[in-house]
């Protein structure tokens, strides 16, 4: 059943808590597009594994989820850079389009390879049973805000880190301006595996996140796959910034899309996104690479 106008307000907090689930993946794609100049749709399974990751810490070693999220973040980092030496850095010179197509072949293969050592089955995080608390009509559950905030201080993390340190600006010089960059002694190759590092270490924070929020199996970074890139695509393919911007519209849509549609079709939100976003400002709302 639809949601009615009285529930508005409570549907755009929920958008804004699970636009902020989506930012730290789409983070993650944007990152890799404005570096390596093609759409990597392997954050799906690197999302994937660092949701599994972060369930062995919580569950199987009994650590909290800060400490956790952290091993979520350090494991699909390190197979994002494995995955990408080894299958896409020697596709890269082909062209967009073959690295792309290589990209969701390699996700394919690595969530394969989750449910062959996890199996099919839904997995919990270990988290305390708690109330929802209530401020003048809104509800909003204690996990949602912890969540909130492991987002935020990953996003933040990740602008201090781009605009403060050395590696971080190399970054952004290679994302600006490849050519000039070389020019420079900037070393591409490094840079490519520290982007695809924390690229796809913000994609397993984001698969732990949305696992913490419902539940993980196999297809959990698939499923949110058209939310991330949509996101991305909104904010603009190659913005850091849009990135946020992207996420948190496409979160808030979704919710919003409850007054006129049942739940099972709020995917079309993202369809719809991408769709209004390449046909009347292919940009983005914050353009192409701007940090």
């Amino acid at each position: 059943m639809a949601a009615s106008l009285a529930d508005v307000p409570q549907l755009l907090l929920n958008g804004v808590m699970a636009g902020a689930i989506l930012t730290a993946p789409a983070i993650g794609l944007t990152a890799i597009y404005a570096v390596l100049r093609f759409p990597n749709f392997a954050v799906a399974s690197h999302a994937t594994i660092g949701a599994f990751a972060g369930y062995l810490a919580n569950v199987g070693l009994g650590w909290p989820l800060v400490p956790a999220a952290l091993v979520a973040f350090l494991a699909a980092g390190a197979v994002g850079v494995v995955s990408d030496w080894v299958v896409l850095r020697p596709l890269r010179p082909a062209g967009l389009i073959t690295a792309t197509i290589a990209s969701v072949a390699l996700t394919i293969a690595l969530e394969n390879l989750v449910r062959l050592g996890f199996g099919n089955q839904l997995r919990d995080y270990d988290l305390p049973i708690l109330r929802d608390w209530r401020f003048g009509g809104l509800r909003v559950g204690p996990q949602q805000l912890e969540d909130l905030a492991i987002a935020a201080v990953a996003v933040a993390a990740l602008f201090a880190f781009l605009r403060f340190t050395r590696l971080g600006k190399a970054m952004r010089a290679v994302a600006d301006n490849p050519t000039l960059a070389a020019i420079k002694g900037i070393d591409a190759d490094l840079v490519a595996v520290l982007v695809n590092f924390v690229a796809m270490g913000l994609a397993g924070l984001g698969g732990m996140l949305i696992g913490l929020d419902t539940s993980i199996d196999p297809l959990t970074g698939f499923r949110a796959l058209l939310a991330v890139f949509a996101a991305a695509v909104v904010g603009g393919l190659g913005s850091i910034p849009g990135a946020v911007v992207g996420a948190l519209s496409v979160g808030v849509a979704e919710e919003l899309s409850l007054l006129v549609l049942p739940p099972d079709y709020r995917t079309v939100v993202g369809f719809i996104a991408i769709l209004l976003v390449l046909t009347l400002r292919p940009r983005g709302i914050l353009g192409a690479r701007a940090y």
